[in-house]
This record gives C-alpha cells, sequence and structure tokens, in this order.
C-alpha cells in the first residue's frame, strides 16, 4: 500500500518539483493548497487536492488521519519583499500559526504520521560575519532569526506526541524558475550583473536538485531528526557568487549595488539579502549525504546549460 504524504506550498519552486519527485516514487500524495483547481493545473497528477486555509484547521486535519508523513512547506514569500510591519505579520503569521495548527491536526489524529517535516531558513542564524555555522551554533536576534526560531520551536513539539520532526534551515535555492537567478538573471544579460551589498558578505547556497533530495533524505532516512543545514558545503563570498553566475552566461559583473542602495529600495529586506551568512550541513555530512553539486560554478553551469 502506498504511504501517504500531506504537502504544503506544493505549488512552490521546492513543493512542485519535490510533489512530482514523490508521486515518481509512488507515493500517495495528498496536496493542501488554497485553491485546490488551480493546484490540480500546477502539481498535476497527485492523489487529492484539499482546500486548505491554515486558519481553519477543522476543515482539514482530519485528512491526516493515516498519512505517512506531513511535509510543510507554505508560507508567505521573503523574495524582494519591502519588510512592512503588516507584512512582516503576514511572514510570522503564515510560518507559526500554520505550524501550530498542523501540530494540533497531527496530535488530535489516531494514527499519526511518522514523521513532520518543516521547512525553515538559515536566516535562523542572523548576520554572523565570518563565523562557521553548524546546526549547533545559537540563533540570531533580527527578525527573520526570531520567526525560524519560533517556527523551529512550534515543529519541534510534534516531537511531544512521538513523531520525529525535521527542520530544513534552508539556503537560498538555486534555480531560473524562480528566486533569486530568476530575478538576476535579466540583468546579467543585460551587461548589468552585480554583486549586492559590499560582496565581502558570505553566500550559503544550494542546489534546486540537492534541496529536493535532501527532503527526500529527510522523509525516508529514520536517522535524520532536528535541525538540518539544506546548505552546499561550499560557501561562497558575494562577489565570487556573482563573478561565477556571470561566468555561466558569458556575462561579466563588473557592479555592486551599495547596501544603501539596496535599504532605499526595500527597506529592511535589505538587511536579509546582505547578511553574511557561513553555512556548514555538518549533520548531513555525518548522515553520508551526497551533493551532486558541492561547488558554485558547477552548479550554476549545470543550472544555466539545462535551464533547470
Amino acid at each position: 500500500m502506498a504511504k501517504k504524504i500531506i504537502i504544503t506550498g506544493a505549488t512552490g519552486l521546492i513543493g512542485s518539483k519535490l510533489t512530482n519527485k514523490l508521486i515518481s516514487k509512488n507515493y500517495e500524495v495528498v496536496v493542501f493548497t488554497r485553491n485546490a483547481k488551480k493546484g490540480n493545473i500546477q502539481v498535476p497528477s497527485a492523489h487529492k487536492y484539499v482546500e486548505w486555509d491554515y486558519l481553519k484547521p477543522a476543515k482539514w486535519q482530519a485528512v491526516l488521519e493515516d498519512s505517512y508523513a506531513v511535509i510543510h512547506l507554505s508560507g508567505a514569500s521573503i523574495a524582494g519583499k519591502r519588510f512592512t510591519e503588516s507584512y512582516k505579520k503576514k511572514v510570522k503569521s503564515s510560518r507559526i500559526i500554520s505550524t501550530q495548527n498542523l501540530v494540533k491536526a497531527i496530535s488530535a489524529a489516531i494514527n499519526k504520521p511518522k514523521v513532520f517535516v518543516c521547512a525553515s531558513g538559515i536566516n535562523y542564524y542572523g548576520d554572523s560575519n565570518d563565523k562557521i555555522l553548524t546546526e549547533d551554533s545559537p540563533g540570531g536576534n533580527d527578525f527573520l532569526a526570531e520567526v525560524c526560531g519560533e517556527w523551529e520551536y512550534e515543529a519541534s513539539k510534534a516531537e511531544n506526541f512521538g513523531v520525529r520532526r525535521v527542520s530544513i534551515r534552508t539556503s537560498p535555492v538555486l534555480s531560473l524558475q524562480d528566486g533569486m537567478l530568476k530575478s538576476l538573471k535579466p540583468l546579467f544579460k543585460s551587461y548589468l550583473g552585480a554583486s549586492l551589498g559590499s560582496g565581502k558578505q558570505w553566500f550559503s547556497w544550494i542546489h534546486v536538485d540537492d534541496i529536493i533530495n535532501i527532503y527526500l533524505l529527510a522523509l525516508e532516512d529514520e536517522t535524520v531528526q532536528g535541525a538540518v543545514n539544506a546548505s552546499s558545503p561550499a560557501p561562497v563570498k558575494m562577489h565570487e557568487f556573482a563573478e561565477q553566475f556571470g561566468k555561466a552566461l558569458n556575462r561579466p559583473a563588473f557592479f555592486k549595488v551599495p547596501r544603501f542602495v539596496l535599504k532605499t529600495i526595500m527597506g529592511e529586506a535589505a538587511d536579509f539579502i546582505t547578511a553574511s551568512l557561513r553555512v556548514i550541513p555538518e549533520r548531513l555530512q555525518k548522515s553520508g549525504f551526497i551533493f551532486r553539486f558541492p561547488e558554485i560554478y558547477s552548479a550554476l553551469d549545470d543550472i544555466v546549460r539545462n535551464k533547470k
């Protein structure tokens, strides 16, 4: 009998690719989405599509019964957003309250899932200059660090009910289909490629294929639990990332966008874009996980050549 997997955020970059991978591995995938019809179009071939309002758990919590796993990816986007006070509330509630209600639904299930895999972010650590960051490093104290810390705390409550919990601290995912590279590509193609901020800050990243495999590992390997840094073992300085992306596109990267300019355009969000995060995936390395793309140039070359 196929194992039932509940997944939120299935229409996003990671969610759509992960959903398709799970379907190809013969899991019975149930997509929780705000619009079931659109969800069916964006990620076809799932077993079932459930209208999901995280504020109204009574409408969906029974679906968790007899599931093997819950994978929680949804949350208001932080990419390219101006962090007004109202948007910060949305960022926080979409992560914290949704996780609280999922854990409550897990607690109410008679036959509970075996594993709860919940997204998080390397923003957990806050701006850390040159410090090497492993899963045992302390959390930061800025807005996103506090959100990630509270997010993981709420997810960890699933452990009280005998459910293995994994929080995936995700680095910026490299893909031309969404996120950072999609936004930067037109600038680089127009010979306006630029390093963000001083260029001297550490930039941690992950190839889109590797992040999908990390989620599969979290799902299938019972020894994986707690926080996991989903980041390449070879972080680079921001200027090196810009140079390598330029090379992959056969374009130079002459410019820098100073932090004060980003601050003018994006407000507080500029602080997170230019934060220095030198993250090492220590727990993945100890688990024996093999990165397909551990180095920045091979990762960017593959993404550009294959339009991933």
